[in-house]
């Protein structure tokens, strides 16, 4: 496996993020100059531990066999003549009709069915289900491509070890320390395609991320990143499959000032909270 320098695997088309690690309250407010605009206390370098992200392993999917509603849009453009960034806007048209293993599924046959399947799947398979080993192997086998499951699906396994567990601050199954929440979250922010035909898609989703583990005295802390996943989609049996994908750092925008919130609130929000189904 060769990592470049922003962590990607061009030989299995895996990214690898840095969860930081160190002691002390890692969920302590900033600190820095006037109160403002300092790192947060007690996170040293996120160069330390290097682990595979949940997001770029967009390569798994969720599970969506059912179709619905979505393919008989009016959307006018399914001609796939116009392939532009247009601003993300309400179209009035109903991103899905279907919903399989809690993944939304059946998505138009159209340029913006294509963006909404990408943003979904983002979420999917950048979820905390995917360091399962049966939530991981429904995700694969329910979004990506068939002629490409056996790959993914050798590749995310091996990747999912019990070696990455233990660095991530995990269980060798997976799961997480007693008294501790594992947070791995997607949330797109935006999307584009930059290609588009009748049976193919090149998708771009611009997402921020959360992963860690939220609890008192954590040393692998829920930290956000910044990234932009491609995804090269096939319609397939009336629906948009992964084909492919790939993961780079950014755009980032500047830390704000907020401070951290206590482990406790990072942990009821991660579990108190839904995600969206996502549609331009």
């Amino acid at each position: 496996m060769s990592l470049g320098e922003d962590g990607y695997d061009e030989d299995h088309g895996l990214t690898r993020t840095r969860l930081p690690e160190g002691e002390g309250d890692p969920y302590a407010p900033r600190r820095g100059k006037g109160g403002r605009g300092g790192a947060r206390g007690g996170m040293p370098s996120r160069n330390l531990i290097t682990v595979v992200g949940v997001v770029v392993l967009l390569i798994a999917a969720i599970a969506f066999a059912s179709r619905g509603g979505g393919s008989d849009s009016d959307d006018s453009e399914k001609s796939g003549d116009k392939v532009s960034a247009e601003a993300t806007a309400p179209s009035g048209v109903k991103p899905v009709g279907g919903k399989t293993g809690g993944i939304a599924s059946g998505f138009a046959h159209t340029q913006q069915g294509a963006e909404s399947a990408a943003s979904n799947y983002a979420v999917a398979l950048g979820s905390s289900d995917m360091f399962s080993a049966d939530k991981r192997h429904q995700i694969v086998q329910a979004v990506i491509a068939p002629s490409e499951v056996e790959r993914f699906q050798t590749t995310l396994d091996k990747a999912y070890s019990p070696a990455f567990f233990k660095s991530a601050g995990l269980n060798e199954d997976g799961s997480p320390p007693k008294g501790f929440t594992f947070v791995s979250r997607t949330i797109p922010v935006g999307s584009k395609t930059t290609q588009y035909s009748e049976d193919k898609a090149t998708a771009e989703v611009w997402c921020t991320g959360l992963i860690g583990l939220a609890g008192e005295g954590s040393t692998k802390p829920v930290n956000a990143g910044w990234f932009t996943i491609t995804m090269q989609l096939s319609w397939i049996d009336g629906d948009w499959k992964v084909a492919d994908q790939s993961q780079k750092d950014g755009p980032a925008p500047v830390s704000g000032d907020v401070p951290a919130s206590s482990a406790k609130d990072i942990a009821n929000a991660a579990t108190g909270y839904g995600g969206f189904t996502y549609a331009r």
